[in-house]
């Protein structure tokens, strides 16, 4: 103890803080513990080090860390914090963050007699006279109560009541600043039953806090507003209103909300600005969770919002603007709005301006040439190769949130250019897998780590008025679509025909606002789109650069309208000039416009695709010339665009006078980078879409590109284990890259890949990855491994049987939502296995089969991909081994058909009904009870477009017809829908 090292006994100064409250008495054990002089001033020594600008904090850190082993060091600091008055506040402050830290980790372990003595010295802080002190203790009581709650301190429960309730203002602070940590930290900690108490806190509080509405003290009102949110927050939704979950704190707030909803309406004009942001905060999270609450006061809150939507104070106009999403969202009656959008639309267009301290302004320069900072380049995360349907990797949150913000979700995910950007208001990363949840209040907005074009340096500054705005227009604009445009269009025109310099914000808002309508409004936009776009195509020159760069992305908004003009003259002159223009903004001089240009041109190429071949020379031509002008950031995107013109063109790539203009700067970026340089990540990625463009024709490229990923997944292997051997560090994205890459050869070159697998170790590496325990390189892994079944299975058979059970135990895991990819790929890869090794699958058929058939019968919730996956799969081990399969098949014919009706006509859905027709004539009897969902399954088929499949689902269905007699076989046809046996007439049945 620090008793035994230190001699010195140091009295401690009577506390000369004055309080007319009293606290109730502590144990005895906690004031026998007294601070040794010695002790104290080494500690506030330290302290006093740590806080200096010019000090070592690491040493000092390192010191604090020792003594830090002493049983009642954090006693010391308790008491530093507490009593230390001849010390100074940054001191006190100081010892009180670390004694925070510190309980975190080690407050469960200490001795009660210390645990004691640290929330005895707490409770006076809360009526320090120095609001930092104050401040401090209110943070260290929220993380004990977050510890061990309330019930193991009875005595803050009281002191909190004791300090509302008094007079004296830096009580009333104090307990405040503390009451409010706690709500927002463990709410429900408060609104839980506690031992002692015959009600629950929140129901002690929640009158005081109301009370408090009404202090002349901008803190209090501030502090208790805030705290009665965050139960508004919690409030179960109309939907789940019926369920117990917070049923308690249901009760009480409703109880309580006609005094509530007079509070807001009392505050809701307050002098300090952070007041009103939080009145109009719970306006926003009320017209969320209860919108009912405030139906008999819809008109006014409305018009309150539409005049704080103007407020001086940004912060305070954010929030008011985050309602006008909300309401719609809520799915209110559209006519009780309706009055007010004559007078919302030009507030919103007016917001939607730069004001003068956005920092976008800064990006309003020639910086092209100028190398980009560390702290330029974004932090970016390869998605892993995924075999399935397109919509396949949403997930069931994922669905959950586009249906509730799709509107929103896609003009975002554009307007700021971002390549991956999600509104959500919570997410949590577990693993490679992406967990969100829906919450209640603001709309945040956080960025996906793969960003593809941010306007802003800053992600923590992203959302701003502005852009609140024009998300708000735009969601308006799909519900209430052409009625804004009467309102909304003489306002655009007018400030887009002042020219003059001083106007450019307003022109470029008016371009912006062109964007934000134009799916939502297109109906009424459509007859003038050509002269629209023929207005916007000279701002794409325009000499400011923000106007250059919101022109891009609104012209690409109208990418599929210009498309579709080509077909007749005056359409196909307008594309080349849209195309011509978005190719000259990628040889901009600025880095923002040249992003805004490469993705407006990624978005007229998936749009155009086989259009862009007559123009693939002077494509190429500006393409490459980028690649050669931009700095380390762009220069991704640029990879990007070429990826993406690959996509779109395929094979029309692949011819000698574009490959010469192409691949010639590639291969020198290929070979200037390291194989642990992260600029490599995009070109593998690059690469990978030229590969499967170019086919065959890669194969001049194939050799070093293969061996090349070949030595980045050794180099990576070994450095999983041992760093300073492979002379790099472990990152898996070299590793899940380069098996994409590979799967992009494999694709590609088809069987031509054969001679660079036969002489080299990647089916041994490959396995290794199949058991990786990240599950994004496992997800690659096994698409690769798919991938090489269908063009050279005799290079996996050595270790085929290690490969089907790693493959089997992906889809018999308790985890399987968490890994749904990678179990998606695996059982794709085992179908493809299958079909070509056909009895060598069979030692391993039912242990697959036995994890496939829980997934078919309990698809609800799972990924769509995953099911059609999973039938499939089953359906190519039924076609090999029917004999295995067949004496099963009454236990998931009814579920393996309904997943069967849901899958697109395709070759694989051929071999899984080639499966079902061996199955039935292996085990006709097995089928029997499932007879109306086969019949649904077959009628599922647009055409089958192989003879001989169609001639053996009809002897299936004829063989059933002779089997069922005494009028079976028509009691069976009069269950289903008239669709069904109408498709079913052409199988002759």
């Amino acid at each position: 103890y620090w008793t035994s090292i230190i001699t010195f006994f140091f009295v401690p100064p009577q506390n000369l803080r004055k309080s007319s409250i009293t606290f109730p008495a502590m144990a005895a054990a906690p004031t026998t513990w007294q601070p040794q002089e010695e002790g104290f001033k080494e500690i506030c020594g330290l302290l006093e080090q740590q806080i200096s600008p010019s000090s070592d904090k690491s040493q000092i850190w390192q010191q604090l860390q020792h003594y830090s082993q002493f049983p009642d060091f954090n006693n010391y600091l308790a008491f530093i914090l507490a009593r230390a008055e001849g010390k100074s506040v940054e001191v006190r402050q100081a010892a009180g963050l670390l004694l925070k830290n510190n309980l975190k980790t080690a407050f469960k372990s200490m001795p009660a007699a210390n645990q004691d003595y640290i929330k005895s010295e707490l409770l006076p802080c809360l009526g320090a006279a120095d609001r930092q002190i104050r401040s401090t203790a209110g943070t260290i009581i929220s993380v004990l109560v977050q510890l061990g709650g309330v019930f193991a301190w009875p005595e803050l429960l009281h002191a909190l009541v004791k300090c509302l309730d008094s007079n004296e203002l830096s009580h009333m602070e104090g307990a405040m600043d503390a009451l409010s940590k706690i709500c927002e930290d463990v709410p429900q900690v408060l609104d839980s039953e506690t031992p002692g108490l015959s009600e629950r806190p929140i129901n002690i509080f929640l009158p005081r806090l109301l009370q408090l509405f009404q202090s002349p003290h901008v803190s209090l009102r501030k502090l208790s507003l805030g705290s009665v949110n965050q139960y508004i927050m919690l409030m179960p939704t109309v939907s789940s209103a019926s369920s117990t979950e917070n049923i308690n704190c249901f009760q009480v707030l409703y109880m309580s909300m006609d005094k509530y909803l007079q509070g807001l309406f009392v505050l809701a004009n307050d002098p300090a600005a952070e007041v009103r942001k939080l009145v109009c905060g719970a306006f926003v999270q009320l017209i969320e969770v209860r919108p009912a609450f405030l139906e008999p006061h819809l008109k006014n809150v409305i018009e309150y919002m539409l005049q704080v939507n103007k407020d001086p104070d940004e912060e305070v106009a954010l929030e008011a603007c985050e309602f006008w999403s909300a309401y719609c969202e809520a799915q209110l009656p559209p006519e009780n709005f309706r009055e007010f959008l004559p007078r919302l639309i030009p507030v919103l267009l007016s917001n939607m301006a730069y004001a003068e301290d956005d920092e976008s302004l800064a990006d309003a320069e020639d910086d092209g040439s100028l190398p980009d900072r560390d702290q330029d380049l974004k932090p970016r995360f390869h998605s892993s190769r995924f075999h399935g349907s397109e919509d396949a990797e949403d997930d069931v949150c994922f669905q959950l949130i586009f249906l509730v913000l799709g509107l929103i979700f896609s003009f975002l995910a554009s307007v700021f250019e971002l390549k991956s950007l999600t509104l959500i208001a919570f997410c949590y990363v577990k693993g490679n897998e992406i967990h969100w949840f829906l919450g209640c209040g603001l709309i945040l907005v956080v960025l996906h780590w793969e960003i593809y074009n941010s306007q802003d340096d800053d992600i923590v500054n992203i959302w701003n008025l502005r852009k609140c705005s024009a998300a708000a227009l735009d969601i308006l604009s799909n519900v209430f679509g052409d009625e804004i445009l009467p309102t909304m269009m003489p306002v655009v025109q007018a400030n887009l025909s002042n020219t003059d310099d001083t106007a450019w914000k307003e022109r470029e808002a008016a371009v912006l606002a062109l964007g934000a309508i134009a799916e939502g409004c297109i109906s009424g936009l459509y007859p003038h789109l050509p002269q629209i776009v023929a207005f916007l195509i000279p701002l794409l020159d325009d000499k400011f650069p923000l106007i250059r760069s919101i022109s891009c992305w609104t012209v690409s908004r109208f990418s599929k309208f210009i498309v579709q003009g080509i077909g007749h003259q005056e359409g196909h002159e307008q594309f080349d000039k849209v195309l011509m223009g978005l190719l000259r903004r990628i040889l901009d001089n600025n880095k923002r416009v040249q992003e805004a240009a490469c993705s407006a041109f990624a978005t007229l190429e998936e749009e155009a695709a086989e259009e862009l071949a007559p123009r693939l020379d002077i494509i190429l031509q500006h393409l490459m010339c980028a690649f050669g002008k931009y700095q380390r950031r762009n220069l991704r995107i640029v990879y990007d665009a070429i990826g993406t013109l690959a996509d779109a063109v395929g094979g029309e790539l692949n011819q000698p006078a574009h490959l010469d203009v192409l691949m010639p700067p590639l291969i020198a970026k290929w070979q200037q980078l390291s194989n642990s340089d992260k600029d490599l990540f995009p070109l593998l990625e690059c690469f990978t879409s030229i590969a499967q463009a170019l086919g065959s024709g890669f194969s001049k490229f194939a050799q070093p590109v293969f061996q090349r990923c070949i030595n980045i997944i050794q180099t990576q292997q070994l450095a999983k284990v041992d760093p300073v051997s492979a002379g790099v560090q472990y990152d898996k994205e070299f590793v899940v890259c380069s098996l994409d890459l590979l799967s992009g050869l494999a694709e590609g070159l088809g069987s031509g890949i054969e001679s660079l697998v036969s002489q080299s170790n990647l089916r041994d590496l490959l396995l290794q990855c199949c058991m990786n325990d990240a599950p994004d390189v496992r997800q690659s892994a096994f698409a690769l491994l798919g991938d090489l079944a269908r063009v050279c299975p005799i290079h996996l058979h050595p270790r085929l049987l290690e490969f089907l059970d790693v493959s089997a135990k992906q889809l018999n895991t308790p985890k399987l939502k968490e890994t749904v990819s990678v179990a998606n790929n695996a059982c794709w890869a085992i179908g493809e296995l299958a079909i070509k090794v056909n009895q060598e699958i069979s030692p391993i058929a039912m242990t697959v089969i036995s994890c496939l058939v829980p997934i078919l019968q309990h698809a609800e919730g799972l990924n769509k991909s995953l099911i059609e996956n999973s039938a499939i799969t089953l359906g190519r081990l039924a076609w090999v081994c029917p004999e295995l399969v067949s004496p099963h098949m009454e236990h998931f014919m009814q579920s393996w058909c309904i997943a069967l009706s849901m899958i697109r006509d395709d070759i694989e859905k051929e071999d899984a009904f080639r499966g079902l027709c061996a199955m039935v004539r292996a085990n006709p009897s097995g089928a029997l009870s499932s007879l109306v969902f086969m019949c649904k399954a077959i009628a599922s088929w647009h055409e089958i477009r192989s003879e001989e499949l169609h001639n053996e689902v009809c002897q299936v269905l004829l063989g059933y017809k002779q089997m069922l007699k005494n009028g079976a076989w028509e009691q069976c046809m009069s269950a289903l829908e008239p669709p069904v046996k109408d498709k079913l007439s052409k199988y002759q049945v």
